[in-house]
């Protein structure tokens, strides 16, 4: 699940493993200035598209996007029926977003500026689904459990963590991490209902790239 390219990508404050100091909103908002959010394909995930277009994909409800960037991928699902909240640290990835869907008439999406690990109480139980793509590699791998944890605090019981992408390369963010590690990791607190190596990857993310699908353990 973390879902990494050769750049961080938004959401969320991060730390280097060394003790570097946070990764702030105003270093994610310094990227999208900088014109250097390579992490931002320009457009939906092709994983999450062809899910959707897929017999396997999920029924509509309510769903939180971490580190949601300009909203590519929270917007094809709200096209697609979804309710929609958006989360991300750098105030012009909301503002970009927010503009995206009202010029799609997109009522059902909404993008908020928030720190993702203080989501809790305000936003608990809430989300019958998750969406995960480039917020999990941008945190310290120390904050895993946290960001773990806020995950199950914010989805309704046997709410579902949709997510792409992992890699196994040094240093960060975004920080790596071997599929079979990351999904010692998972479980748990969720059961694996399918993970697979994605057929439709972008080319800087092939034979890297993973769908998972996973139930929040009750």
């Amino acid at each position: 699940m973390s879902l990494t390219q050769p750049d961080p990508p938004s959401g969320s404050p991060s730390s280097s493993p060394s003790g570097s100091p946070p990764l702030s909103a105003s270093f994610w908002e310094g990227r999208y200035q900088a014109g250097t959010a390579r992490w931002d394909l320009g457009e939906p995930a092709p994983p999450f598209v062809s899910l959707l277009n897929s017999e396997q994909a999920p029924a509509p409800g309510r769903m939180a996007v971490l580190g949601s960037g300009r909203g590519h991928d929270a917007l094809l699902f709200a096209a697609h029926g979804f309710e929609v909240t958006g989360f991300d640290f750098a105030p012009s990835a909301i503002a970009d977003a927010q503009a995206a869907a009202r010029r799609l008439g997109l009522d059902s999406a909404q993008f908020l500026q928030r720190d993702i690990f203080e989501l809790n109480p305000e936003f608990a139980a809430s989300f019958d689904y998750l969406l995960e793509h480039t917020c999990f590699c941008a945190i310290s791998p120390d904050q895993r459990g946290d960001y773990l944890r806020l995950v199950q605090q914010i989805m309704r019981p046997g709410g579902e963590l949709i997510a792409t992408r992992t890699h196994e390369r040094p240093g960060g963010p975004p920080f790596g991490v071997a599929p079979a590690d990351l999904q010692r990791l998972l479980k748990p607190s969720f059961e694996i209902q399918s993970w697979q190596l994605a057929k439709d990857s972008v080319e800087s993310r092939r034979s890297e790239e993973y769908l998972a699908r996973l139930r929040v353990r009750l």
